[in-house]
């Protein structure tokens, strides 16, 4: 049952690797602008604001703000 749950982890981890690749390459190729991107990043920021306050889930200081 552990190394299910690690073998798991060490699926998102790799998925969230992807993520930084899948920005950049969007940005080269038009798909994503500045803004559109500062607005993502706004998004993100609020909802670990929110989950903070609430007292549920990942909040600041995670480590998963994306930055």
């Amino acid at each position: 049952m552990i190394a299910k749950a690690q073998e798991a982890r060490a699926n998102v981890i790799q998925a969230e690797a992807e993520i930084p690749k899948a920005i950049a390459a969007a940005f080269v190729n038009g798909n994503l602008g500045v803004m559109d991107y500062y607005k993502m990043q706004n998004v993100q920021a609020d909802t670990e604001m929110r989950q903070a306050i609430s007292g549920s889930g990942k909040g600041i200081g995670s480590g998963n703000s994306g930055k």
